[in-house]
Parts: structure tokens; C-alpha cells; sequence
């Protein structure tokens, strides 16, 4: 897996975990223990499969050396 790609995944998943933490913690107070845990660890691996599929598995900015060879070519 690219570096740069995991590291948005990483940082997303840390985000959403604290953030539903801090949620579960001050709005919903009646909901028992057990189920916020559940809600964060389901919340924090379903944003990191999202991410992981939203970004790119190679950088954006590789060329590709078939298509610069056919833009040289349809130049001249």
C-alpha cells in the first residue's frame, strides 16, 4: 500500500474514533458502555475501508510513458 494513502487512512480512522468518542461521550449519556465501544470500533474501521477506497492506489502524478508516446506522435 502506498505511504501516502495509508497515511490518510490512518489519520482518518484516528479522527472519526475521537471525534464519535467525544460525541458518545457528551450527547448520549443513556447509552451503555459496551455499545459506544462497539459504535467507535465499527465507525472507525468503516471510515477506514471508505478512505482506503476513495483514494487512489498510485500517484496521480506518474505519467504514462504509452500515452506521452502517442501525444508525441499525433504532434508532429
Amino acid at each position: 500500500m502506498n505511504q501516502r494513502r495509508l497515511a490518510y487512512v490512518i489519520v482518518t480512522m484516528v479522527t472519526v474514533a475521537v471525534f464519535s468518542m467525544l460525541m458518545l461521550n457528551n450527547m448520549f449519556e443513556d447509552v451503555p458502555k459496551n455499545h459506544k465501544i462497539l459504535i467507535v470500533i465499527s465507525a472507525t474501521l468503516f471510515s477506514g475501508f471508505f478512505t482506503r477506497a476513495l483514494f487512489p492506489t498510485e500517484h496521480p502524478d506518474y505519467v504514462d510513458s504509452k500515452q506521452e508516446n502517442e501525444n508525441q506522435k499525433k504532434g508532429k
